[in-house]
């Protein structure tokens, strides 16, 4: 008599879960997703760097998505507080741009295009002025015809709340040694500090502790200074707008 097997219950297998992507990485995806179409709404090449930059912060917490060592204890946390600090950079990157959008108005409106120059930097907002539009040769005062062109400017300076200002200035490496200045340094600073004043004392609304000036003289030149052409470009004074968030979201300038 043919033996009987007793039939075995197959055991259930325990399914494999390890291919779950964590919680943690599903919400750092989605937070990657929305700098990425952040940054895709826009041709600016430098915010697309900017945008880069805060992108690589994302993945810090571990090496992949796929890997335990992105989860960390408190998710939730962790990534509102990320989401929160790549917030307060956009939206304060967000608003340079805007004033760059004023200054740029300001500079078509008085047909400064040769003269002015406005551009977003990794410092900020840098709104560069050749020296021709403002100083005589060898001189630090202000034109009197292009006062009132200072006057205008310090009206777009107005922020709220109030950001730090820096004036420079720059010159060539033609040596100077006249009666008033002994060398190129201090021409430069004198400029600074003399356009820096007619924009804060022609505007009651600004507030001086903001503001501060430098001078380089000859040694940060943006162009060569074997042609006249270079030299020219280096003759200017900048003024830079900083931002009030770094890109880690801590405040710059405290309110």
């Amino acid at each position: 008599m043919a033996k009987k097997h007793k039939k075995h219950k197959k055991h259930e297998e325990h399914m494999d879960e390890s291919w779950l992507v964590p919680y943690a990485d599903i919400l750092t995806l989605l937070l990657a997703l929305f700098i990425v179409l952040f940054a895709s709404s826009s041709v600016d090449q430098e915010k697309m760097d900017q945008m880069a930059a805060v992108f690589g912060q994302v993945f810090n917490g571990g090496s992949g998505v796929m890997e335990n060592s992105a989860v960390v204890p408190n998710p939730n946390a962790s990534s509102e507080q990320l989401n929160d600090a790549v917030t307060k950079y956009l939206e304060d990157q967000e608003e340079l741009q805007q004033i760059q959008g004023r200054v740029d108005e300001f500079i078509a409106v008085n047909e400064l295009e040769e003269q002015f120059e406005s551009k977003m930097t990794d410092e900020g907002l840098l709104i560069t002025i050749r020296d021709s539009v403002l100083f005589d040769p060898g001189k630090a005062n202000v034109k009197q015809e292009y006062l009132p062109i200072a006057t205008e400017l310090s009206k777009i300076l107005v922020f709220n709340p109030q950001r730090n200002v820096v004036v420079t200035g720059h010159t060539d490496n033609v040596p100077m040694n006249n009666a008033e200045f002994r060398s190129n340094w201090e021409l430069s600073v004198m400029r600074a500090v003399n356009f820096l004043k007619i924009i804060v004392d022609s505007n009651q609304e600004l507030d001086s502790k903001y503001f501060s000036v430098k001078g380089f003289g000859e040694f940060n030149p943006i162009e060569s200074n074997d042609t006249a052409e270079g030299r020219a470009k280096n003759r200017r004074v900048e003024v830079l707008i900083q931002p009030l968030i770094a890109e880690d979201g801590t405040a710059i300038v405290d309110q």
